[in-house]
């Protein structure tokens, strides 16, 4: 292995030469206390950045192995020092002087929620770094005195103020490891107790806009309806006390914006850990919760959306539907069918995101189209069922139809963004039609699962498969654009990377005509678990820019992908 002198004389050889001459640099380089891996040089000042990786052994780095024993700690640590490496950039990664991207130091940035992520990835044996590095350029030419600027003012300042334990806040980091420990203390006490949500008293649900994550300064304390609360005692804060939300079918009403969506956002996001100071700490969700709505243009690929759809006047199969132009009724049929099939124990739905004849049909409208001349059943007489038979939870959002409390559980009003029980006033207004039709048709819960996918779905292009992130909203497969504004419970871009490569990595090793789409998508979190998010990065030296979506999010890009064979 070569040293740093070694590499500071290959700089000044190339000094002033063609930028491809940067890509001789390319190889591991000894700087005492971390090694300096230069995976991939970029091959032009305007392309993407230079992937660079720094790893540190634990003896230099002095990590406690007991802060990231366990996976979920481990994620808490990872975490909290890729935030402190991009603060660190900030502070000494110093502008240099060049054309194009010349002097960019990147790493990921971290939103509210807690990622799993390939930027830090650290284990008993050492800590790994992955950021990009704008390699300098006067126009086309090698500035390397610019580059000796960032390999040895800026980046030995960076690896230290970030990757040394002696150098960290510990407290703040000490800190965020009980925090997250917390947080999947009330993950599992949610089972115990019954529930499928947790909001604590004092959180902070509302956001300071419409396009921030941040929360709103001054924003009003949730304050659990004492007939809801429940108390937890945490294993590093103690006793808190909240509003648990009971297993079944919960309704949110209330009058226009008095906080309805506003909770079942933070329910939705619940599904993730949170940073102190977020205000939603401690709001915890069912882990495989999944938002479902109506997705108008979406293509569906042989769902089995019969339980909700059948009779089509054209007489398409709805055992096996496709379309490559879905319906708003049609989308929200395959969407909770979806989620059904990722194993989600709780439907999060809105109504205003919804298509209004698949959520419900009125008795009078019934009276004038009757049963056997229309396609549809309506969701509010099939959600009991879906809880009973298969103990799949909802939450839904209602402002406009009291037909719903007829089978409801619970029923928090939101009144100014402060929640209340009005469980009992609301039965009392019920008038029991819904039940009694529910009863005369005797439906039942049955539904085809054994989709299985065929080989070759994510057609190679004359370079292989080229897969381009589009933000948190898709991304493009070949050209191929996969939607994903509908999957709302992505949070990072990141995590839309890392499904373009689970995708193009399940085609290349898994799909071979017999396996269902769970059994691939089970085998997918098998590898990733067993081998680490970067095992499916198809990069030299692993990519890092990965984050961990859920399983739900893989299946539903799975779904979203117009070019899927099924059979």
């Amino acid at each position: 292995m070569k040293n740093l002198n070694d590499l500071k004389k290959q700089i000044d050889s190339i000094d002033g030469r063609g930028y491809k001459s940067y890509k001789t640099l390319e190889g591991d380089y000894d700087f005492s206390d971390y090694i300096l891996h230069i995976d991939h040089v970029q091959g032009d000042p305007f392309a993407s950045p230079s992937r660079i990786r720094v790893s540190m052994k634990s003896n230099v780095n002095k990590i406690p192995y007991d802060l990231f024993n366990e996976n979920h700690k481990r994620i808490a640590v990872q975490d909290f020092i890729t935030r402190v490496f991009s603060q660190n950039i900030n502070r000494f990664g110093e502008r240099v002087m060049g054309s194009g991207k010349s002097g960019m130091i990147n790493i990921s940035r971290c939103p509210q929620e807690i990622l799993d992520r390939t930027a830090i990835v650290i284990d008993k044996d050492k800590i790994e770094a992955r950021f990009e590095v704008g390699f300098p350029a006067r126009g086309r030419s090698v500035l390397g005195r610019e580059l000796q600027k960032i390999l040895y003012d800026f980046l030995p300042k960076i690896v230290d103020d970030s990757l040394k334990y002696e150098r960290l806040n510990k407290n703040k980091l000490i800190n965020r490891v009980k925090l997250v420990c917390d947080q999947e203390f009330i993950r599992e006490e949610l089972k115990r107790q019954g529930l499928v949500a947790f909001v604590a008293n004092g959180s902070i649900l509302p956001r300071e806009s419409g396009v921030s994550t941040r929360p709103l300064r001054d924003g009003r304390e949730f304050i659990s309806p004492k007939e809801l609360e429940v108390s937890i005692s945490l294993p590093n804060k103690g006793l808190i006390k909240g509003m648990g939300i009971k297993k079944g079918i919960t309704l949110i009403v209330g009058g226009g914006y008095h906080g309805k969506s506003t909770l079942l956002n933070a329910l939705e996001l619940g599904v993730y850990n949170h940073i102190e100071g977020d205000g939603r700490e401690y709001v915890i969700s069912a882990s495989t919760a999944m938002k479902v709505r109506a997705e108008d243009g979406r293509a569906i690929i042989k769902d089995d959306i019969s339980l909700f759809i059948n009779n089509l006047p054209n007489g398409k199969d709805t055992k096996k539907f496709t379309s490559e132009n879905a319906s708003g009724s049609t989308s929200q049929a395959a969407n909770i069918v979806e989620a059904m099939e990722s194993g989600s124990e709780l439907l999060l739905i809105d109504e205003d995101t919804s298509a209004t004849n698949f959520m419900i049909r009125d008795d009078v409208m019934q009276s004038l189209v009757s049963n056997e001349n229309e396609p549809i059943t309506p969701f509010i007489e099939l959600v009991r069922g879906i809880y009973e038979e298969k103990d799949i939870s909802t939450i839904i959002v209602v402002g406009s139809s009291g037909d719903y409390f007829d089978i409801a559980d619970t029923v928090i009003q939101m009144d100014a963004y402060e929640p209340k029980d009005v469980t009992n006033k609301a039965k009392g207004l019920a008038k029991g039609l819904i039940l009694k039709r529910i009863e005369d048709r005797d439906l039942k819960i049955d539904i085809n699962f054994d989709r299985k996918l065929l080989k070759g779905s994510i057609e190679k292009g004359p370079k292989g498969v080229k897969i381009k992130t589009l933000g948190v909203d898709g991304l493009n497969i070949n050209r191929e654009e996969l939607d994903l504004r509908s999957v709302e419970q992505i949070v990072d871009r990141e995590q839309v990377t890392t499904i373009g490569n689970v995708m193009k990595w399940a085609d290349d090793k898994l799909i071979n005509n017999n396996l269902t789409m769970i059994e691939i998508t089970d085998k997918i979190i098998d590898e990733i678990k067993n081998k680490g998010l970067l095992s499916i990065s198809g990069t030299k030296g692993g990519a890092g820019n990965l984050a961990l979506p859920r399983r739900q999010e893989i299946m539903a890009a799975f779904n979203r992908y117009r070019k899927l064979r099924i059979k």
